[in-house]
């Protein structure tokens, strides 16, 4: 359905979608607490921000947040697939300039991007930074006056630092997947988490006494290869690093390379960033019935290309899981056709670690707008003052109370 000011699958999603957001927000205290403490000053009064992110309902308290705090508010998905329809049709009805809808062509989704930036917002909240990239390299918006922009992902954190490092980054950038109270927590439980829920949405088979391969081991890995051990599972790990080959060794996880990995492995979860990390060789040497699923932002680290175009046979056999028959008969199962399996085959992230990762959004958001004169045009780190206050009202939200330095061991602590 298309209207001015926002375009979305069925309007009348908007009831179902309202009861979705008020579950995520009832969760979401830590983000509640930011928000008691800025509501008064109406920080972002007069302030265009627009969103490039995964339209859940998580997402959903974020951006209806920073429009409490005086923001007009555009915002598209990060991802073609992982958009929920009911909370695009709730954000449109509350007056965001929501342009999203699952399962959107590569032309729809760029043509949502599009439409964010045609608000002319002068900040840019993105997830994989195909926002921040079409803002500094599409002619349509060499005129957008930015002042700034936050990116929430590690692959997005890549492709920005590509473009610092070329000499042609427009504005400053604050990395949040960079803020210990981001990364440590959503990439890392968050991930972990929402992976396994996919797992057993889609497949619904046993996880324990499986061989689960976990392709890379940074916080996304280090997460998924935890939650499926936790289910029982043998766990494999691939990696490239050789000091996170070794963390993972010492971990107890077994370690060799994908080649090895790929005839023994039952469940496969690619967690990179990287392309190319299952490749035909890899899929022709696989077990009957090998089941695939990437949780890397893009749909690059399994090659769907050979396993969707080149089969036999594709048929969507359970609900986001393609099963793809090869040579000799032999079937691979893929999951969300590659795209992020968490997100497509399931809902995401738990509202409560969400709630820490948009918290660090928002106030990176605000100290974009009261610093952006002084800031570099380049990356920067979330300020440690935000991280330590997302901290604490994280453990306040929990009930969890800590101790408190001393003058003496402060003295003690500094003192040579």
């Amino acid at each position: 359905m298309a209207s001015r000011g926002y375009r979305v699958r069925d309007i009348r999603l908007a009831a179902q979608g309202r009861r979705s957001h008020e579950w995520a927000r009832e969760h979401m205290v830590i983000l509640n607490n930011t928000m008691g403490r800025l509501r008064r000053s109406r920080p972002l009064r007069g302030v265009t921000v627009g969103f490039c992110l995964h339209i859940t309902k998580e997402t959903s308290v974020l951006l209806l947040a920073a429009r409490e705090l005086g923001a007009t508010v555009a915002a598209c998905p990060g991802n073609p697939m992982s958009t929920q329809d009911d909370i695009a049709a709730f954000l449109a009805k509350s007056g965001v300039h929501v342009y999203a809808w699952a399962g959107q062509t590569q032309k729809e989704y760029d043509a949502c991007i599009a439409s964010v930036l045609s608000h002319r917002p002068s900040i840019l909240v993105d997830d994989g930074a195909d926002m921040n990239v079409m803002a500094h390299f599409d002619r349509r918006f060499s005129g957008l006056k930015v002042l700034g922009a936050t990116e929430e992902t590690t692959a997005g954190v890549s492709r920005i630092r590509a473009v610092e490092r070329a000499g042609r980054l427009r504005y400053p950038v604050i990395v949040v997947n960079d803020a210990h109270t981001k990364h440590l927590f959503d990439n890392r439980h968050g991930t972990g988490q929402s992976t396994v829920d996919a797992l057993l949405r889609s497949a619904n088979l046993l996880v324990a006494s499986k061989a689960v391969v976990v392709a890379g081991y940074g916080w996304v890995g280090r997460g998924v290869a935890a939650r499926c051990r936790g289910l029982g599972a043998r766990v494999i790990v691939t990696e490239t690093d050789p000091v996170r080959a070794l963390e993972a060794h010492m971990d107890g996880y077994e370690v060799m390379r994908m080649a090895d990995a790929a005839r023994r492995g039952e469940i496969f979860v690619t967690c990179t960033g990287q392309t190319g990390v299952i490749t035909k060789g890899h899929i022709e040497s696989m077990r009957d019935g090998a089941i695939l699923a990437n949780v890397g932002h893009f749909d690059v680290e399994i090659d769907t290309r050979f396993l969707l175009k080149k089969s036999h046979r594709v048929r969507e056999v359970r609900p986001g899981m393609d099963e793809c028959t090869i040579r000799r008969g032999r079937r691979v199962y893929l999951m969300a056709r590659g795209r992020l399996a968490n997100l497509v085959a399931a809902e995401g992230h738990p509202p409560e670690v969400m709630a820490q990762s948009f918290s660090n959004q928002l106030l990176s958001i605000i100290h974009i707008l009261k610093n952006h004169g002084k800031m570099e045009r380049a990356l920067h780190r979330v300020p440690e003052s935000i991280d330590v206050q997302v901290a604490r009202d994280a453990l306040a939200a929990m009930g969890v109370r800590i101790d408190r330095l001393t003058r003496e061991q402060a003295a003690y602590g500094s003192s040579w």
